[in-house]
């Protein structure tokens, strides 16, 4: 399971003529961040005007100046654009856009948390639990504000037991929370494959099945403005906690040196990545890879140092899906669900990085 990475590894003498070090960009590592952010905002403008009815970059500009009162276009213009960017793009690319960030952050922090480059956020089983409270609150034919609810609620639920059971045999170390996770995660599969077996197989099964399979089409903006208040927070809290982070990574004596409670500040950041893990799953259903593969691309451009590496994660995650979301939406006559999209996308992704990324694991 573990394979022997740290963040020591690959912290050395920028001089030394062998080592990760010696394998970083030649471009300022710094600016990633930044770098990251500029390519999220291009990418969104690129997202909205792309799909069945594309748009050219000025009419996207003009369309979202409109909005704001601070351009003037003739009437039915300026309806046309309000109704195809404002009222059915801009939800989806905001959605894409907190969906992959808060995935991207959230895979970068558990990787860093269990010091293991294989993990992702759903480690302690936050997506089994999720999946399992929808298909409950779908089985039920609960209204679909219910549904997510339910969704954020498992995956919480889900966390939550995993991390009781660590502390029951042994205490939150990194692998009694791995073991906590399996049971945890292995226990809602099981309620989520019951779920699924007294489903109605013509009216309820088949709504469970395509919202396993990860959708933006019903993450509207009164959905998003009811997770902003906490995932905004969740995600600035764990980009602020990236120095802890980097002395956690070198593990619990190194952290309690400088004066780090490391079991409680692995919680509390488990804590943070649970929730943001959640709130994606209650928003957009089962989306994977964005939290394994995102973090490894961010850090061959940011390097090591959490404190760059988190935002980058963040910045790539949303770059990532809102590009999976315009080819979702836009590739076939049919909308394609994103999850299969990201899975396609992603496994040929993580293998272009894993050559240079091994590198780095074995210091």
């Amino acid at each position: 399971m573990f394979t022997g990475w740290t963040h020591e590894d690959a912290v050395c003498d920028p001089q030394a003529p062998e080592g990760a070090a010696a394998r970083r960009p030649a471009w300022p590592e710094a600016g990633a961040p930044a770098a990251c952010a500029a390519l999220a905002l291009a990418a969104a403008l690129f997202a909205l005007g792309s799909g069945r009815y594309p748009l050219p970059l000025a009419d996207v500009l003009r369309g979202l100046g409109a909005a704001l009162g601070l351009v003037q276009l003739p009437d039915m213009q300026a309806q046309l654009l309000h109704r195809l960017l404002i009222d059915i793009r801009l939800p989806r690319v905001l959605a894409a856009l907190a969906v992959g960030g808060a995935l991207g952050l959230s895979g970068a922090a558990y990787q860093s948390v269990f010091r293991n480059p294989l993990v992702s956020p759903d480690l302690l089983g936050v997506m089994a639990g999720a999946s399992a409270g929808a298909a409950l609150g779908l089985v039920a034919g609960w209204p679909w504000p219910v549904v997510q609810g339910l969704a954020f609620g498992g995956g919480l639920l889900a966390v939550g037991l995993g991390v009781a059971i660590a502390q029951a045999f042994g205490g939150a170390t990194v692998l009694m929370l791995v073991l906590g996770g399996i049971v945890s995660g292995a226990l809602f599969t099981a309620l989520l494959s019951l779920a699924k077996v007294l489903a109605d197989p013509y009216n309820q099964l088949p709504g469970i099945v395509y919202w396993l399979m990860g959708s933006l089409g019903h993450a509207g903006l009164g959905e998003l403005a009811l997770a902003a208040p906490l995932l905004l927070p969740c995600a600035l809290l764990l980009c602020l906690a990236g120095p802890w982070l980097d002395a956690l990574a070198m593990g619990d004596d190194e952290a309690r040196s400088l004066g780090l409670p490391a079991p409680a500040l692995r919680l509390a950041v488990i804590a943070l990545a649970t929730l943001l893990s959640a709130l994606t799953v209650a928003l957009a259903g089962m989306i994977g890879w964005v939290g394994l593969v995102v973090p490894h691309a961010a850090r061959l451009l940011a390097g090591p140092t959490n404190a760059r590496l988190l935002p980058a994660s963040a910045c790539l995650g949303a770059v990532f899906l809102v590009g999976c979301d315009s080819l979702a939406r836009s590739s076939l006559r049919a909308e394609v669900p994103i999850g299969i999209v990201t899975q396609l996308l992603g496994i040929p992704l993580f293998l272009a990085v894993l050559g240079r990324a091994r590198r780095g694991w074995n210091g």
